[in-house]
């Protein structure tokens, strides 16, 4: 299987060419970068920390996907876009792990998905969609007495808050009580702000350090919290879980996919 990667200088883009280079029956045939980065020219074996791969990195994410069987994609909402339309011309199946994509970024993947397999997450690591199967089951079960705030902490690079797994959990709490987000969502508070609206679903996010990826969404009664958190401590979970997409996604049809898919989730059942 051929795979290529758009990002490939990022910190995700070089934890995934490590993963993949010791993949059995995996190729990496490729890895882009936007232009100017100083990434580009070197060797795709330097950025791993491997041996070299005799291959460098380029700035033509076209040629990447007429390269490659599967392209995994961890770069910004803006190229993420641009890229489905060479994965909707070129039929390339895709795997996104970009988050912060507007609703217009959104439809353009939703369009590009007619023509191209494409598997979408906010987060691909097993332990954050097993998190989100629960949150969306314990919202079913318990009333809107319950008030629902979801708190986040990434590193201090990270560029969009809240971040794409907070929002994730946040769409299953709401699908629990049968809600659009959009209704109920209350990004942040600052100031004199009046007592908590009855269902709201809250969101805090918190920057600093090197922290890789913490959530923990809180179901909050008079006399009683639960509490449900998932920490990650290194970037291989994803990792691990995007490897898991890029060979799922090799040889599907054209549609657009999610997580459950690949690691085969459904509330109120086992996995497949």
């Amino acid at each position: 299987m051929r795979v290529g990667i758009a990002g490939c200088a990022g910190r995700m883009g070089q934890m995934l060419l490590k993963t993949l280079a010791a993949v059995p029956g995996v190729l990496v045939v490729g890895g882009s970068e936007r232009k100017g980065s100083p990434a580009l020219g070197m060797d795709l074996g330097a950025l791993a920390g491997t041996e070299p791969f005799g291959i460098t990195v380029g700035d033509d994410a076209s040629a990447l996907f007429e390269a490659a069987d599967v392209v995994i994609d961890f770069t910004n909402p803006a190229a993420t876009a641009q890229h489905a339309g060479f994965a909707a011309r070129t039929g390339t199946a895709h795997v996104i792990g970009t988050t912060g994509l507007d609703a217009d970024q959104l439809a353009a993947i939703g369009r590009a998905a007619q023509k191209a397999p494409i598997v979408m997450a906010s987060n691909m690591s097993l332990g954050v969609n097993l998190l989100e199967q629960v949150v969306e089951q314990i919202a079913r079960i318990l009333d809107p007495d319950w008030d629902i705030e979801i708190v986040e902490m990434h590193h201090r690079h990270k560029v969009d808050a809240p971040s794409g797994t907070a929002l994730t959990l946040g769409e299953a709490a709401a699908r629990g009580r049968g809600v659009p987000l959009r209704r109920v969502a209350r990004r942040a508070r600052d100031g004199h702000v009046g007592a908590r609206v009855k269902g709201e679903i809250g969101f805090q996010a918190l920057r600093g350090g090197d922290v890789v990826g913490d959530h923990t969404v809180m179901f909050a009664a008079d006399g009683e919290r639960v509490e449900i958190t998932h920490k990650a401590s290194s970037r291989e979970i994803f990792a691990r879980g995007a490897v898991k997409a890029v060979l799922w996604a090799a040889g599907k049809g054209p549609g657009l996919y999610s997580m459950k898919d690949v690691l085969g989730f459904s509330v109120g059942g086992s996995a497949t």
